[in-house]
């Protein structure tokens, strides 16, 4: 395995500002990522005593009995030890828990926080340990319940999780039933390729899922055994336990909603005024936070005095949602703009690694941290990476094809390919050939109507007849050609499947067990372990 740097641009404008231009969003932004003294700067910070923060004894205690109950092993345990030192400080990065883990990207971002966080405790000499935020709070599931993996028949293969819970509660509390576990392994088990390392991969997954109750809890078991020895550290946002450690935070923005709420505004009136678009829906008078009321997770907003849902399902005064927070903060949830503060209360946070549309909405919240009186942590962008099998590889050389003309110019490249096999040159000839056909039989038509109207009327219906036949021999022909080139143009196909499946890129894409079951798991730990720069590139794996 080998590793190449490619430089591709985001596509978020405010993202490929703050990786290629970032004096010009630096007002945005608490730190600059580039920085040689940022990292020393924040430290200092983090050092202050005086900075609102949670129990450290009790978030030790908290994540030990959370890493031991997913079967993490010895070398988390130890990070999570250390935490009990104030020098220590965190890296993290999260994503919502997926079917399977997911997408690559989920495995790329836990990859970037453990490199992070070694390489940043080398800097600094001190102890920086790698931490996996899961967002089991969120409730969307069709976003997680599925994944995909690329089938024999070059298609993006969609495995899913075959039921729902009947509330719109979160991922981490909704059970899964037995038998969709067993369907989502059966499907799993039937599109991957059989090898060597399938029996004991299978074997593997289905001890998992059998010991998960919810999808969160597969996802961080599965994460454990993935990256246990690199001591990665997880935790789960919607645990009851830590919403213990959240009970004065929340407090705090209930109190200070009116306030937060003016902030992060007036941050995207700055951000559009630059030109920018806001990555998330802003409108007065949202609460940013969500309630548990009968078994749903419900979004709060203002409406006079109170706080309540779209429906009017639940309603609360400000003291009864400060009341909530004191005495069963296990029923508020963080929403997408508070998730941050949050994280940070919590966690001695040094850096968060972040995707790209991440990096974006994070351009609205440094006044918000200020509010709170935290201050935005170092936003490290995560690794992206393309994995290139070896068979895509002869392909791509077969056809003279660089890794750039595959992500930036695939369909120009195979109809530059197509019309030098001669397909171009034959459906021109059919072009003209029609185009000559009806110049020299439209006079024809004209005489034979001037002679008699009916006689019009046929010479129409045969022209129509003899267009139609060559329109036949030229599908023939074009099948012909398909048929010649049948095995090239599946070359061509496999390559754009693997690659940009769907125009999408493969991270986003295809499930990470597409590439274990091939190639074992080595890959991957080898890919964690393999220091890289945090200068936003993305990566091609050759294998």
């Amino acid at each position: 395995m080998r590793v190449e740097t490619f430089r591709q641009k985001p596509a978020q404008p405010i993202t490929r500002d703050y990786i290629y231009e970032f004096s010009s969003v630096a007002s945005l932004y608490e730190y600059n990522p580039w920085s040689e003294t940022s990292d020393r700067e924040r430290a200092e910070w983090l050092d202050r005593e005086a900075r609102p923060q949670a129990d450290r004894d009790e978030l030790v205690r908290t994540l030990l009995a959370y890493n031991e109950q997913i079967g993490n092993g010895a070398a988390a345990a130890s990070h999570i030890e250390a935490l009990r030192d104030r020098n220590t400080l965190v890296v993290t990065g999260g994503q919502q828990a997926g079917l399977f883990t997911g997408p690559l990207l989920v495995m790329f971002k836990a990859i970037t926080v453990i490199n992070e966080a070694r390489q940043a405790s080398e800097r600094l000499g001190r102890k920086v340990i790698p931490l996996f935020w899961i967002a089991g709070e969120d409730h969307d599931l069709d976003e997680v319940n599925h994944t995909f993996v690329l089938n024999e028949t070059l298609a993006a293969q969609k495995i899913k999780l075959g039921a729902g819970p009947d509330k719109k509660s979160s991922v981490s509390q909704w059970s899964v039933p037995p038998e969709a576990w067993e369907d989502a392994l059966s499907q799993l088990e039937q599109v991957l390729m059989n090898t060597e390392f399938k029996p004991e991969l299978m074997e593997r997954i289905r001890a998992i899922t059998s010991a998960s109750d919810t999808l969160t809890e597969q996802f961080a078991r599965t994460m454990a055994w993935l990256f246990g020895e690199f001591g990665l550290v997880l935790i789960d946002s919607d645990d009851p336990q830590l919403r213990k450690l959240e009970a004065d935070m929340f407090q705090s923005i209930v109190r200070r909603q009116g306030e937060l709420d003016d902030t992060l505004l007036r941050a995207k009136g700055r951000l559009e005024d630059r030109g920018y678009k806001a990555q998330v829906e802003l409108q007065p008078g949202q609460a940013h936070l969500f309630v548990y009321h009968e078994g749903e997770r419900l979004l709060l907003g203002r409406q006079g005095e109170r706080f309540t849902d779209r429906k009017g399902a639940a309603s609360f005064t400000e003291q009864e949602l400060l009341e909530l927070a004191e005495h069963t903060p296990e029923r508020l949830s963080n929403n997408v703009m508070t998730r941050p503060l949050m994280q940070d209360y919590l966690f001695p946070v040094l850096s968060v690694v972040l995707g790209p549309s991440e990096i974006a909405y994070w351009g609205l919240l440094r006044e918000a941290f200020g509010l709170f009186g935290l201050k935005m942590p170092i936003l490290v962008p995560r690794y992206e990476f393309t994995l290139l099998e070896g068979t895509i590889q002869k392909q791509m050389n077969k056809f003279g094809l660089q890794f750039e003309d595959v992500v930036l110019r695939l369909d120009e490249k195979q109809e530059q390919w197509l019309a030098a096999q001669g397909s171009i040159q034959v459906e021109e000839l059919f072009a003209e050939a029609k185009t000559k056909f009806a110049e020299l039989y439209a006079p024809v038509v004209a005489s034979v109507a001037g002679i008699n109207p009916g006689l019009g009327k046929l010479g129409e219906t045969n022209r129509q007849k003899i267009v139609e036949q060559i329109e036949f021999l030229e599908a023939k022909a074009a099948e012909g050609f398909r048929a010649q080139h049948e095995s090239a143009l599946r070359h061509w196909e496999r390559i754009r499947m693997s690659v940009l499946p769907g125009g999408k890129p493969q991270e986003r894409v295809y499930n990470v067990f597409q590439y274990v079951v091939k190639y074992g798991g080595g890959w991957l730990r080898e890919l964690a372990g393999t220091p890289l720069d945090r200068d936003g590139s993305h990566h091609i794996v050759y294998f």
